[in-house]
């Protein structure tokens, strides 16, 4: 991921917290550092892929916005994880799932619904994703073939969108100042489609992120 997407994002991150801080009517606001599990599967017809573990840290706050509603904005580091179904070119009969890494740069900017204020909440909004190449995790299967071509390389992928666009849901659940939360991201633009301005097989591709992430936050 390039020096300009990170400074991109944190300035973002910055713009919003400072609007955020303004809002805040009921003076509670709390930083927390969050750590999480996520499993990340790109939902395409294009290529043949399995849901993959990765990893998550990062930063939020919450804040009491009005009534039983909180405001959550957070920036979150992610190392994610796809594979990818491809075949040696010299025998076809050595087949398997080709692991790719995706590191990217999230803010998130999400309300909060109140079941049992500071306990038990609902979460929902936008996230922001900024994110560097699909890089394949082994030379050794730069040159496979992905399942359903006859050119297509697994390094003819790497290059993917680089800014993407996600909504998320979750529950959130434990103490004022620990808690555990479940979120679920669905991409809502197309993160293969920056494919398409290549010279590949495909000039088609079409494919949304989709990610569980299992985390745990400290607040101070």
């Amino acid at each position: 991921m390039s020096l300009k997407k990170i400074i991109f994002v944190i300035l973002t991150f910055l713009f919003i917290q400072q609007a955020f801080s303004q809002r805040n009517f009921d003076h509670y606001n709390r930083l927390g550092l969050t750590a999480g599990y996520s499993l990340f599967d790109i939902s395409t017809s294009d290529l043949t892929t399995k849901q993959t573990g990765g990893l998550m840290l990062g930063f939020t706050t919450r804040g009491a916005f009005r009534n039983n509603f909180d405001l959550i904005y957070g920036l979150n580091f992610l190392n994610t994880k796809v594979e990818v179904l491809g075949s040696n070119p010299t025998s076809f009969t050595d087949t398997q799932y080709i692991e790719y890494t995706i590191p990217s740069v999230q803010i998130n900017f999400l309300g909060s619904y109140n079941i049992i204020k500071h306990h038990l909440s609902l979460e929902f909004g936008p996230v922001l994703n900024v994110n560097g190449k699909m890089k394949v995790d082994s030379e050794r299967y730069e040159d496979y073939i992905l399942d359903g071509y006859d050119t297509l390389k697994a390094t003819d992928i790497e290059d993917i969108s680089p800014v993407n666009f996600l909504v998320a849901g979750g529950i959130t659940g434990g103490l004022e100042s620990f808690r555990a939360t479940v979120q679920y991201q669905y991409g809502v633009t197309n993160m293969l489609g920056k494919l398409n301005d290549k010279d590949l097989e495909n000039t088609d591709f079409k494919g949304n992120s989709s990610n569980i992430i299992f985390a745990l936050v400290v607040y101070f």
